[in-house]
């Protein structure tokens, strides 16, 4: 479980662009003891679980799963939400632009 978690947390600090001294400062430990729960080397991560969720922005699942696209899979699940909801705005504002059109072919007759 360490190295699941020592891998996640190295996607998840790059994804943000932070060093690993800017995650033990927020976490208010030593950069050494941040690295070796990186390396899988520690369990303290387990200690810190609320305060990294917070850092990341993440559920305690995300971190723990043993999927490794387990995250990947959400965001991608997020984002064809997101395209549905675009769909159906986009669908709605086509069918008032055929009854303006409508009514533009009707005014125009008059």
């Amino acid at each position: 479980m360490n190295i699941i978690v020592g891998n996640r947390l190295v996607k998840l600090r790059k994804t943000k662009k932070w060093s690993q001294e800017q995650v033990a400062v927020s976490l208010h430990i030593s950069q050494s003891a941040y690295g070796r729960m990186e390396r899988g080397e520690s369990a303290s991560w387990a200690i810190h679980l609320i305060r990294i969720c917070q850092i990341f922005e993440i559920s305690p699942e995300d971190l723990v799963s043993k999927d490794s696209d387990y995250m990947m899979n959400k965001k991608r699940l997020t984002e064809t939400g997101l395209f549905a909801v675009y769909r159906k705005i986009i669908k709605r504002y086509e069918l008032q632009i055929k009854e303006m059109e409508e009514i533009i072919k009707d005014l125009k007759k008059e």
